[in-house]
């Protein structure tokens, strides 16, 4: 590994975070300042704020920052298109100056120091680090069950996936252009990135309450990252559709048997209950198989479309006092 400073870029999904962004660029800024200073990182490391369809001053403020410091860049989405794709265009326009990116949510729980971990991780020779959060504690009852839940799933299904790792992480130049070569429309960053295999270590962090703002990723939006999450990496539950199948099966043919031998007995059949609990059960079970195929399914239909993940609507970036602004329709 060279031992001449590398250009870092933050990169950092934004949206809807006008209350807090003023004050986690602030702090952003000054910890980029530290780490060039101590010859860490580059004069030409950037700070790329990714506004992902914001609907309140967002972009204002991330157009503000990047006019009064080029160590601040910005891109704008044509719309909202997730929290993954911010996180994968940011990415995409780090690798085209940056040495290692690191992905940091606005809201800054995730403790900006532990940068320093990252970096002598990457020095020692790891292409990826994962941020790892010491615990839980500032998530409150059903967060923190649903998200142990969601790990323990993954797990189960065979889903190579950090647990409490949010998407708090480092990637060399190498493991971007890696990435780079992957083209699938349904994003999960957190089970796609550790199957490239590079060398990677972790850092642990604590998390910090959020300073500004409120939490924007909804009960809706972990639950469509979960089946994204499921979805793109594991082929489990069709396989245990298979499995459930044969079982119901089997236990059909053992009522078969059973009701034809109560009849050579003449014994009088419980028709109507079990004709009912029968009827239900295969029923229940047709729709939830279905249901999970049709996931399937709908993530092929998807894929094949080939559509773009995401549209770059503007595009900022200065070095020195020469500036670039970028209007397209393209995508990465």
């Amino acid at each position: 590994m060279s031992n001449r400073p590398n250009t870092l870029y933050l990169v950092v999904p934004c949206y809807n975070e006008e209350e807090a962004l003023p004050h986690s660029a602030q702090v952003m800024r000054e910890k980029l300042k530290r780490l060039m200073e101590e010859g860490k990182v580059s004069p030409q490391s950037k700070i790329l704020f990714v506004n992902d369809g914001s609907r309140d001053g967002t972009w204002r403020i991330i157009h503000g920052l990047c006019e009064a410091d080029p160590a601040f860049a910005g891109l704008s989405f044509s719309r909202n298109y997730g929290h993954q794709s911010a996180i994968l265009a940011g990415m995409m326009a780090a690798r085209q100056h940056a040495d290692i990116a690191v992905t940091i949510d606005a809201d800054l729980q995730q403790d900006i120091e532990a940068l320093d971990q990252f970096l002598e991780r990457y020095q020692a020779g790891c292409e990826i680090v994962y941020g790892i959060r010491n615990d839980r504690n500032t998530d409150g009852f059903f967060k923190k069950m649903t998200a142990n839940a969601f790990y323990g799933l993954m797990h189960l299904l065979g889903c190579k996936v950090m647990s409490n790792h949010a998407d708090y992480r480092l990637l060399s130049k190498k493991a971007l252009d890696a990435l780079a070569e992957y083209k699938e429309v349904n994003l999960f960053l957190r089970g796609l990135i550790p199957t490239m295999g590079f060398q990677s270590d972790v850092v642990y962090f604590d998390v910090k309450e959020r300073e500004a703002g409120t939490s924007k990723y909804t009960f809706r939006k972990m639950m469509t990252l979960a089946t994204d999450g499921i979805t793109s990496m594991s082929t489990r539950p069709i396989q245990l559709i298979t499995v459930l199948g044969f079982l119901v099966s089997v236990f059909s043919f053992c009522m078969i048997v059973y009701c034809i031998a109560d009849w050579f007995l003449g014994r009088n059949v419980p028709g109507y209950t079990t004709s009912l609990v029968v009827s239900l059960l295969m029923g229940g079970l047709t729709i939830f198989s279905l249901g999970i195929v049709g996931e399937y399914v709908g993530k092929i239909y998807l894929e094949t479309k080939a559509r773009p993940r995401y549209i770059v609507e503007s595009f900022i970036w200065k070095e020195g006092e020469r500036r670039e602004e970028e209007n397209s329709n393209g995508s990465d």
